[in-house]
């Protein structure tokens, strides 16, 4: 059979930035092998595959071009795009059945997307010595002890002094891929508040090996664990439409906007937001 994805740019400043998705529609006949296959013939860090169901408005399998991930935030962001643009949904409130959950998802009339992520779950501290001889790095230039936090998907953070210094990180990725794998990772996301805007909060990078993604350039999953690491460590001044930059390293300028809700120093909610654009389409037999 004929299978149609929609190819996206999402989260870009411009034109010339953003992380590439890849959504296939009416994807219920199609097995994970398939999809799998699919996704590796596509190219892009994720693909997100639409089927119908029974416990949410629809439900959304996202994988890489190796494997599944319960989650992607970029991927969210162009399934819905999707959705709106071809007619199948109006702006609203609407729910996704995910690998492991239901979450909400918001569509605005301006056609931006507000994807509701998992509260944090704030785990293992990594000592900033192994993380700097992981990259080749100094010590000195780890601001503060590392830590896995997930809204979602396990996501180190890693801060780093300044954003010369986190340009200048050379990821490795054979390196990466098996500390991933050892400690049960799904990305590294090192981050400055040396940002380009004064608004910004912060300045990423991204990267999951172990997965297949060398790195990219926009990551909304791990942005929303970032801001969740921030609140932690009284990090940051106001809570709602939080923008961090992603993707300068690569020329592919991305931003991301958070918003989080927290009660008596609890994070109770932890929404990702953006917009994405149809830039082709790819027909393939499976």
């Amino acid at each position: 059979m004929t299978i149609k994805a929609y190819l996206l740019n999402v989260f870009g400043v411009d034109e010339s930035g953003g992380n590439p998705a890849g959504v296939v529609l009416h994807a219920d006949e199609l097995t994970d092998e398939q999809k799998k296959k699919i996704a590796k013939e596509i190219g892009f860090s994720e693909t997100a595959f639409i089927q119908k169901s029974t416990k949410a408005d629809f439900k959304i399998t996202f994988f890489t071009p190796n494997a599944e991930v319960d989650l992607c935030g970029h991927a969210t962001i162009a399934t819905w795009t999707v959705l709106l643009k071809k007619g199948m949904i109006n702006p609203g409130e609407y729910t996704q059945e995910l690998k492991a959950e239901i979450l909400n998802v918001n569509i605005l009339k301006d056609e931006s997307i507000i994807m509701d992520q998992t509260p944090p779950v704030f785990k293992k501290e990594i000592d900033s010595d192994v993380i700097a001889t992981l990259l080749n790095i100094p010590s000195s230039w780890i601001t503060n002890k590392p830590q896995v936090v997930s809204t979602g998907l396990n996501d180190l953070i890693i801060p780093i002094d300044t954003r010369e210094h986190l340009f200048a990180i050379k990821l490795d990725d054979k390196r990466i891929a098996e500390f991933e794998k050892q400690h049960e990772l799904d990305s590294f996301h090192i981050f400055t508040f040396d940002t380009l805007k004064k608004e910004s909060i912060a300045h990423s990078r991204n990267c999951d090996p172990l997965h297949a993604i060398s790195e990219e350039s926009a990551t909304g999953s791990a942005t929303g664990a970032l801001a969740c690491y921030l609140y932690k460590n009284g990090k940051l001044p106001y809570l709602h439409d939080l923008s961090f930059e992603q993707g300068y390293s690569m020329k592919n300028p991305s931003e991301i906007n958070v918003s989080l809700e927290a009660n008596e120093g609890e994070i109770t909610r932890v929404q990702v937001g953006g917009k994405a654009n149809i830039i082709g389409e790819k027909e393939m037999k499976v």
